[in-house]
């Protein structure tokens, strides 16, 4: 009987998600069992792509990847080409991967794993929440099967980084967010105020990578304009927010600090649409739904970055 824990990652691939996932493939407790992707930083067409591609680099093609959807749910949203390149990957021109996508969509196959791996379940989002917020229409019940829900998502006080108070992930779909979040009685969010605090030296993931393998220089190549880009405007720390997010999935124990709270998302059409609102006093008598991460063990989100990157 395999003792590791499944692991399925709902993404949007993307150079940060494409560190997450060979955070992911790294680590030996955890079995990723499927991967399910959604339009986000870039289209669908290229998000299931860098997936598989993702897959095939590290020699796991088996894992089955499951295409969602190509939109948000209600309103159109604006990507995230000009941080990632058009492809999402950098736009260095890679070789296709050999293998193809699964025939299930994406919402139904988080359905049936979720009852495949009852009670086990680790379910990672990464990406805009539509997939999930899709699954979650067809079958309400789905928390209930899910042993563990960790989200990147949302921007705890307010300093966004797609608006001036929404982060990018929910900024996209915002009303998936809103039905996830009201559907998971107890989730794990890992925002963009914590990656900012989390940042990863220039010089020295450059280093990590120069001594890698087939892994780091595939990383090196797709992240280069995404480094640059963050480099002329953050200066000497890089910042992964996937990552970060993976690396609580994957190594709990390195958590210095996380706060309960009450959190909601604005939907209005206005400057505050996507913004996430944390209940910080507690002042509408809702429950505590969000396990927000404060702080985590840098050197260990470091050293898990290096191990990843320098995997064989």
């Amino acid at each position: 009987m395999d003792a590791r824990i499944p692991l399925l990652i709902d993404t949007d691939p993307g150079v940060d998600d494409a560190l997450a996932l060979l955070l992911a493939f790294n680590d030996r407790a955890h079995e990723v069992v499927g991967l399910t992707i959604a339009a986000g930083n870039v289209g669908l067409h290229h998000t299931t792509a860098n997936a598989l591609k993702l897959c095939e680099l590290v020699g796991r093609s088996d894992v089955p990847v499951y295409a969602g959807s190509a939109s948000p749910l209600l309103h159109p949203a604006p990507d995230a080409a000009y941080v990632h390149g058009n492809d999402g990957f950098g736009d260095i021109g890679y070789a296709p991967a050999a293998h193809g996508l699964q025939d299930e969509h994406a919402a139904l196959a988080i359905l049936r794993l979720s009852h495949v791996h009852a009670g086990s379940l680790v379910l990672v989002a990464l990406g805009p929440l539509t997939n999930i917020a899709l699954a979650l229409k067809l079958d309400p019940t789905l928390p209930s099967r899910v042993a563990r829900f960790v989200t990147m998502a949302g921007a705890v006080t307010g300093h966004g980084n797609i608006t001036p108070s929404a982060e990018f992930n929910v900024y996209f779909d915002p009303e998936a967010a809103k039905i996830v979040f009201d559907a998971f009685p107890t989730f794990e969010l890992s925002d963009w105020e914590a990656t900012v605090a989390h940042g990863l030296p220039q010089d020295e993931v450059l280093a990590w990578m120069q001594a890698g393998g087939a892994r780091a220089d595939f990383y090196e190549a797709i992240s280069r304009k995404t480094r640059e880009w963050s480099a002329d405007r953050r200066g000497d720390e890089w910042h992964s927010a996937d990552a970060l997010a993976m690396a609580w999935v994957l190594a709990p124990d390195g958590v210095l600090e996380t706060v309960a709270r009450p959190v909601d998302v604005v939907l209005d059409h206005g400057p505050a649409r996507g913004a996430t609102i944390v209940d910080w006093q507690r002042q509408l008598g809702r429950p505590d739904n969000a396990t927000i991460l404060m702080r985590y063990d840098r050197v260990r989100f470091h050293a898990l970055v290096r191990e990843a990157l320098q995997a064989v």
